[in-house]
């Protein structure tokens, strides 16, 4: 039984148009849990609604309008009115503006390659060469996408830093290798290296540690890199892209080879470093 009387509910189609939404959505949302009838009658399945159910329907039809996903509307209505509700939309609509601030960056950088204007771009980031020695590193393999990237190499890295401690510490600055494009729809894979001071203390911790991770031990040749230094505000996609371009670039126009995969050689503590702090080098092997 309901607690109002029969004659004050509204019938699925009234309250569809009171609340401004379809009578199909209203079943959507009933079998979601964000918007369920006060009455169902057994004998036919007509759905009926209170009067004071309209406030809420309007809340998940605007909701909508902010092309919130519905498991997300479920959590807002869920905490009913107040703070706790505000900050879950509050943190929704940040999402929202970071996503529409990087696709406007990303807008920008393909309307100058669109337009011709790629080699302005492309001087803003200074070339250069250095040669790397061969070193032994612990390494974890992972097929990411682009959306994931950021959380695995923090992940990664930090895990491969923690083992190299047992390993005779860290040697150089850590870096994430490219076998193949990471993007929004190919999964490369990367693979995250931390060059480590002693090979057998290395292949010993695997054998004890790693092998449930992935983790392995290689050793890395010696290489010339052509790279360019780039700041932690460049490391955000797309900025990034333009580096790895503008080092394409000079590595054509000076003649040379790409003699392996890409990389980023992370040398700052991310944690510490600023907007325009340098933090970064992307950089290709050549010959």
């Amino acid at each position: 039984m309901v607690d109002v009387p029969e004659r004050d509910l509204l019938t699925i189609g009234a309250f569809a148009a009171r609340a401004r939404l379809s009578a199909k959505a209203l079943r959507l949302y009933d079998r979601l849990g964000l918007l369920s009838p006060a009455h169902v009658d057994e004998a036919t399945g007509y759905r009926y609604y209170r009067a004071d159910q309209v406030e809420r329907a309007r809340l998940v039809a605007m909701l909508r309008q902010l092309d919130m996903p519905l498991a997300r509307i479920a959590e807002v209505v869920s905490a009913g009115d107040g703070p706790t509700a505000a900050g879950l939309l509050g943190a929704y609509w940040a999402d929202v503006e970071a996503r529409v601030a990087g696709q406007r960056t990303l807008a920008e950088y393909l309307r100058g390659r669109l337009s011709g204007r790629s080699s302005e771009m492309y001087q803003r980031f200074a070339v250069e060469t250095v040669d790397v020695p061969g070193q032994v590193v612990l390494s974890e393999t992972r097929h990411v996408l682009a959306g994931e990237l950021p959380a695995w190499i923090g992940a990664s890295l930090g895990r491969l830093e923690s083992a190299a401690r047992e390993c005779g510490g860290v040697t150089a600055p850590p870096f994430v290798v490219y076998h193949s494009e990471v993007s929004m729809e190919s999964d490369g894979p990367a693979e995250a290296c931390v060059p480590v001071a002693d090979e057998a203390a290395a292949r010993a911790w695997v054998e004890r540690h790693g092998r449930a991770r992935g983790t392995k031990v290689r050793v890395e040749p010696a290489r010339r890199l052509a790279f360019t230094r780039i700041t932690k505000a460049q490391v955000a996609h797309p900025q990034i892209m333009a580096a790895f371009e503008a080092v394409e670039e000079w590595i054509a126009r000076e003649g040379l080879e790409q003699a392996g995969p890409c990389r980023e050689v992370y040398f700052a503590d991310w944690g510490a470093a600023g907007a325009e702090d340098p933090v970064c080098d992307v950089a290709f092997p050549v010959s």
